[in-house]
């Protein structure tokens, strides 16, 4: 993942850009936001449903899914190598085709050289990362960016509105958030999560997951590491993580695995996943 430097702190708030880019599908707005947790700026995509500022729409509140690498979600201009994961397309086909409800979609960008540390919540040596910040993330998400989007955007709130997502480590952190603060996030969207990390440090933590989500998708792909022996032990760590996750009480309707046959470690794999992904969430079946 390259590095991008972030803004640096203001406590001057700018109004948002609206997005004009003729790639992008739909009203993406892009806010430059302060984080006094891990003291940075970064920027904040916030994606609106089809008619959000219509009349008739003034009263709705949406469902809100809250994903880690912003940068990667919705332009391929910034995003890694080039591949965005199309939410933006795939979400108002969804909705237009009733899929799903209308629902905001905010990316969360990542913070460019702290992206490891913020993602990582226990020291790790393989890759090195002695002073890991990911402990703090929770507080970050829940104290200050959802705060801030119900703020300035009307969010539907509760566990069944509120969704949570991200690929690699940005999986890692969504998992590790929602087994630290459980009751908040109802939806998880776990993609490639890089359970190996900190000698899977995460992975065991998730044993706690008592009160999880109401909706889980988790997926891997089985070439992603680029060698055999790598490639099994990324799979069997997912399989290990859906074990425990069907040992906290979730049934077939809550939980949606996928082994996805010779897919990489890669955006294109999880936007080719993303519609199944989102529909399984947040889709008619998920309010049942």
């Amino acid at each position: 993942m390259p590095e991008i430097a972030p803004p640096q702190p203001s406590s001057v708030e700018k109004p948002p850009i609206k997005v004009q880019n003729p790639s992008v599908t739909g009203d993406l707005r892009l806010h430059e936001f302060t984080s006094w947790i891990f003291r940075n700026r970064r920027f904040l995509r916030v994606w609106l449903p089809p008619a959000y500022d219509a009349p008739e729409n003034q009263s709705q509140r949406y469902p809100v899914l809250y994903l880690n690498d912003g940068q990667n979600l919705f332009e391929a201009q910034v995003a890694f190598g080039g591949v965005e994961w199309q939410v933006d397309e795939t979400a108002d086909r969804l909705i237009r085709e009733g899929r799903i409800p209308p629902m905001i979609i905010v990316g969360i960008d990542h913070a460019g050289a702290n992206r490891m540390k913020e993602y990582v919540p226990y020291r790790s040596l393989r890759p090195s990362i002695l002073r890991p910040r990911g402990k703090r993330y929770p507080d970050f998400l829940i104290k200050e960016v959802m705060p801030f989007v119900e703020q300035h955007y009307r969010v539907a709130t509760g566990p069944e509105n509120t969704g949570l997502g991200g690929s690699s480590l940005g999986a890692l952190i969504a998992l590790y958030t929602v087994i630290d603060r459980p009751k908040i996030i109802g939806r998880l969207l776990l993609e490639s999560p890089s359970l190996f990390m900190s000698n899977k440090g995460v992975l065991k933590y998730s044993r706690y997951l008592k009160q999880g989500p109401e909706r889980v998708y988790l997926a891997i792909g089985t070439v992603e590491a680029g060698n055999r022996n790598r490639d099994l032990q990324v799979v069997d760590d997912v399989l290990q993580l859906e074990r425990i996750i069907r040992a906290a009480g979730f049934g077939e309707g809550q939980l949606l695995v996928t082994i996805d046959q010779g897919a990489p470690h890669s955006e294109a794999a999880w936007a080719k996943r993303f519609p199944e992904a989102l529909e399984f969430l947040f889709g008619a079946q998920a309010g049942t």
